[in-house]
């Protein structure tokens, strides 16, 4: 069963069915997002599990686009492995095909691997049959490599067509917080956009192509570990 929702994942509406849709800047492009959600029935036993968690714990979801990056990413794992967080990357398959060696670290890490796109385009902007090859293109690279199909997608710009809902299995997860990272190298003005705004179950949205990036997420995690949230994947955040 589908269910077509609103702007974002619905942080409030708990249960097996949870829906959202893409957010503004999307919105005024144009573009269609919506993220419609068949929670599993076949969710991996470790997230099962996760939403046992105790209820009082806030959380909050890290994700990174755009990579893996041959400079930035490894020294982001380090720091993530430091601190115990698990994160969720929406990888390129361009990019993959490039750095498979630091995809079998992210996978081998324990953190969640999604789909990005093969080429960071707009899919809204091609045929179907293109979107598609973008998509699956990359999930079989990522399949390849790790043995595990992607269950999520994130569409660069959070562009998508509805109508793609209906070509792939893939949940389509956009962000609640994004602090504009791509437009400055200085850490401290990212970290504080997301202090900013960020709330408990919240999906917060990065980039690992930069050192500015990588060292504003450690600061962000710090923070935020130091006011009692606990970092999970976005899908444990979905399914709980």
């Amino acid at each position: 069963m589908r269910i077509a929702g609103s702007w974002f994942y619905n942080k409030k509406k708990r249960g097996r069915l949870i829906w959202a849709a893409a957010g503004m800047a999307c919105m005024a492009a144009g573009c269609c997002a919506a993220f419609y959600m068949q929670v599993s029935l076949h969710a991996p036993t470790e997230v099962r599990e996760a939403l046992a968690m105790d209820e009082s714990v806030k959380k909050v979801a890290i994700t990174f686009d755009d990579g893996p990056n041959p400079d930035y990413t490894e020294m982001l794992l380090s720091g993530l492995k430091e601190r115990g967080v698990n994160a969720t990357f929406f990888l390129l398959g361009k990019e993959v095909e490039q750095y498979p060696e630091i995809v079998k670290k992210i996978h081998a890490d324990g953190h969640l691997i999604g789909v990005h796109s093969y080429e960071h385009v707009n899919l809204s902007n091609l045929t179907d049959q293109a979107a598609m090859e973008q998509v699956d293109k990359t999930d079989q690279i990522i399949f390849g490599l790790t043995g595990e199909h992607a269950q999520y997608i994130r569409p660069p710009y959070g562009c998508w067509k509805c109508n793609l809902d209906y070509e792939t299995k893939m949940i389509e997860v956009l962000w609640d917080v994004d602090p504009l990272d791509w437009k400055t190298d200085n850490s401290s003005v990212i970290a504080k956009r997301v202090m900013d705004k960020v709330q408990e179950n919240d999906i917060i949205l990065l980039h690992d192509a930069s050192e500015s990036s990588v060292n504003a997420a450690l600061l962000i995690i710090d923070e935020l570990q130091g006011e009692g949230y606990s970092f999970v994947t976005v899908e444990e955040l979905i399914l709980e």
